[in-house]
């Protein structure tokens, strides 16, 4: 934007924008660059944009498959990515890998680099610890993959809610439930843009309320989670397949197969999905829903399966205009997008 554009969004003069942006720009905040050539005749006009010497964070993402570590600046936009696969190996090796991709990265921005977030599939406690049910991770102290002061850590699926409620599919909902599937489900629900993260850290667990079969033992240690139902392992179950080392992966080809087993996989997952969507929104309430990881997908593939599954099951009182599910605009980005937001959230008051 230019700087007429944050006066009028801030409500103050061209004076106090001049002399606010002048400040932030002694601080190695913001810069002023020149906008693209328009072709009208006049005074150049130039853009705020992120000093080129100002303050980064680092924004990671852990998932069942692999790593990955962005270096994002103010506003948003990435500058470095950097990421393998895991291979669902124990925590250890996970850590060793994403150390030393941060230490590499600090060699490289040095003192710029001042905070971190991170993205974790599963749920993390106030005191920053990581338990991740279904991949073996227990008790993990998240603060050790950073060695600064300014570091935070959350779910997956809430840091991706929280994105999309920020600048993505769930922008202007007054209560947004987001449900993100990878190897289980995970979820949240953003009330008036505000996160509910629950006493201790495991709000929006929805992959672990029991809309399952009763007969399936999840890695959690109960009996028909509705996570079990629609990831790749159900998938695969239903086919009479091992699990797969690879959940997401996995799910995404069998989504994409032709065979009349995998269809009917398929069908029998997104019909799940749609009457456990049916049934939060009974209880919460909810105004929009998006689905993220391979829901969106499973939408893309079977819309009719999941809409009738949800409708049949929705009360009356929300039959008449069903609160509408889309898929999450920042797709696979959401968590790290989350991350890097959080991170930045944290940074931001002691930069003041």
């Amino acid at each position: 934007m230019t700087r007429a554009d944050a006066a009028r969004l801030l409500g103050v003069g061209t004076g106090a924008a001049t002399e606010i942006v002048s400040r932030l720009a002694q601080a190695s905040l913001l810069a002023e660059a020149p906008a693209a050539p328009s072709g009208s005749r006049g005074r150049p006009t130039t853009l705020l944009v992120p000093h080129p010497a100002g303050p980064l964070v680092l924004a990671a993402a852990i998932t069942h498959e692999g790593w990955r570590i962005d270096v994002v600046e103010l506003g948003g936009a990435t500058l470095t990515s950097v990421g393998a696969n895991h291979a669902r190996s124990g925590w250890d090796a996970v850590q060793a890998a994403v150390t030393a991709a941060v230490s590499t990265l600090l060699d490289a921005y040095g003192l710029r680099l001042r905070a971190m977030g991170v993205s974790v599939p599963g749920t993390v406690s106030p005191d920053q610890r990581l338990d991740a049910s279904t991949l073996g991770w227990h008790d993990v102290d998240l603060t050790e993959l950073w060695p600064g002061p300014v570091f935070a850590a959350g779910n997956d699926a809430s840091l991706a809610a929280a994105a999309e409620s920020t600048r993505g599919a769930a922008v202007g909902a007054t209560v947004a439930l987001h449900l993100r599937i990878e190897g289980g489900l995970g979820g949240a629900v953003v009330d008036h843009d505000k996160v509910l993260v629950g006493a201790r850290g495991a709000g929006g667990e929805f992959g672990h309320m029991p809309f399952g079969d009763p007969g399936i033992v999840c890695p959690c240690g109960a009996r028909g989670c509705w996570g079990t139902a629609v990831d790749g392992t159900a998938m695969a179950r239903m086919l009479g397949r091992p699990a797969p080392p690879d959940p997401v992966t996995y799910a995404r080809r069998v989504i994409a197969g032709d065979t009349e087993p995998e269809r009917a996989a398929v069908r029998a997952v997104a019909a799940a999905l749609g009457r456990g969507i049916a049934g939060l929104v009974n209880g919460l309430d909810a105004d929009l829903v998006t689905l993220g990881g391979i829901g969106v997908d499973l939408l893309a593939a079977m819309p009719g399966e999941i809409d009738d599954a949800y409708r049949s099951g929705l009360m009356a009182v929300h039959r008449a205009a069903p609160p509408p599910i889309r898929p999450a605009s920042l797709g696979d980005d959401g968590p790290i997008a989350g991350a890097g937001e959080e991170a930045w959230s944290r940074l931001l008051p002691q930069l003041a």
